[in-house]
């Protein structure tokens, strides 16, 4: 799965840059600034990553069923996790 990392604890602030975030190009290891906000693509994560980050209980997990992404926040960082076989953007 392909990793999007976003910078901010803010879920208001990272709910109004999220459809930008997911339309904005990234190089694999690229950070970019959205709206005041660090954006890095993380490149491509492991399944049982995103298995061990789901059951900390420190970890907050959101599903976007209709595009298969799963978001989890925790501390000052939302993780985007995009499967790579599909293009969701589209």
């Amino acid at each position: 799965m392909k990793c999007i990392a976003v910078y901010t604890k803010s879920f208001e602030q990272f709910s109004d840059i999220y459809e930008e975030v997911l339309n904005t190009p990234l190089a694999e290891n690229e950070e970019r600034e959205v709206e005041g906000v660090v954006v890095s693509e993380s490149g491509t994560v492991p399944e049982n990553y995103l298995e061990r980050m789901k059951v900390r209980p420190d970890v907050v997990v959101m599903k976007v069923k209709e595009k298969d992404i799963t978001i989890l926040q925790h501390g000052d960082v939302f993780e985007i996790f995009i499967p790579e076989e599909e293009n969701v953007l589209q």
